[in-house]
């Protein structure tokens, strides 16, 4: 695995051209105003009118268009919207008005790899992917450190699109902690089962299944939820700064007993084959599939799991229990007024 640092950079690849960045929620703000701090002089925005985006990205001072616009005007031009939104957006406003030679990039390998997107030949294509939200990309970045970036190339029409792509992640913070080269699958495969298997998937459903099981022995609502999903962000805290063995030296002797006992107990090895069947879903294409088949649909299912999961009894009590401690609020990561 090859790392590189800003000493590898060459930034003027990316200061001299025009970067269009299209989207300006969490990671779009963050590009555009890491790369124009950099020294990027001509930095845009493309928004669909009536976005309320646009008087953000104006209030900081950056130039906003239309996408089609951004597109014709950019040289590099990097996709920042949701994925089931970029297939519609790339065909028939991007791809009809991108300059012969420019770069198209992304910050998730998921539609290009899938073939959702397939930029012409003449184009070079890359990925750079902070390993971070978009709050703590700018955050990092306005302190003097960085986010660790992913890099990878799937099109180089111009013969340097990876010094571009490392040039591009330099700009945006990552050249400070280590930009690491891939490829889009990897980073495509690996990171749905990430959040399939732990992040999203294994993390929630772990949680409720634990939470259902004290209930249902007569357990108090707000015991279960205490012990299965309030404490859950001390685990993690523990874990994010130092690993499993941070965690371990920092629990009880009964607790850490405990995890050695009764975690294989949890998670055996029917829970790793149907890990690998997940696995084997992503890397066939099938859930790649199903999902861009939901959003035709117009996402009536996912809609209704989301609606169903919102329901759930351990939402409920955990509302109740978290207005017992306004630190939470004061501290809080999601403000869904704004976003």
């Amino acid at each position: 695995m090859r790392v590189y640092y800003d000493r590898d950079a060459d930034v003027n690849l990316i200061k001299n051209r025009r970067v269009a960045v299209i989207g300006y929620g969490s990671q779009g703000r963050a590009h555009a105003l890491n790369l124009r701090d950099s020294g990027v002089s001509e930095v845009a925005v493309g928004l669909r009118e009536g976005s309320g985006s646009r008087r953000k990205a104006e209030a900081d001072g950056l130039k906003v268009m239309t996408p089609a616009e951004a597109a014709g005007w950019g040289d590099v031009v990097m996709i920042l919207v949701p994925d089931e939104l970029q297939p519609e957006l790339y065909e028939s406003r991007i791809a009809p008005n991108l300059k012969p030679g420019a770069a198209v990039a992304f910050a998730h390998g998921f539609n290009v790899h899938f073939s959702q997107i397939e930029p012409g030949p003449e184009l070079d294509c890359f990925m750079v992917a902070p390993k971070g939200p978009g709050h703590t990309v700018r955050a990092e970045y306005e302190r003097g450190a960085g986010v660790p970036c992913l890099a990878a190339v799937q099109q180089d029409a111009s013969g340097n699109a990876m010094e571009l792509a490392v040039a591009y992640a330099s700009a945006v913070g990552g050249g400070r902690s280590g930009i690491i080269e891939t490829t889009f699958q990897e980073e495509c495969e690996t990171d749905l089962f990430g959040e399939q298997a732990v992040l999203c998937g294994g993390v929630s459903h772990l949680i409720t299944a634990a939470y259902e099981t004290l209930v249902e022995a007569g357990y108090s609502k707000e015991m279960a939820f205490f012990e299965c999903m309030h404490e859950v962000k001390l685990i993690v805290d523990l874990i994010y700064e130092g690993g499993l063995a941070n965690m371990r030296y920092s629990v009880s002797n009964t607790a850490e007993y405990g995890d050695y006992l009764s975690g294989p107990r949890v998670i055996d090895e029917r829970v790793k084959d149907n890990m690998r069947a997940v696995l084997g879903d992503i890397q066939s294409g099938r859930f790649a599939r199903d999902w861009v088949l939901e959003n035709k649909a117009g996402q009536a299912e996912f809609k209704a799991m989301r609606a169903r999961w919102a329901r759930h009894d351990v939402e409920e009590v955990g509302e109740r229990m978290r207005g017992m401690m306004p630190w939470i609020a004061q501290n809080r990561l999601v403000n869904k007024d704004r976003n």
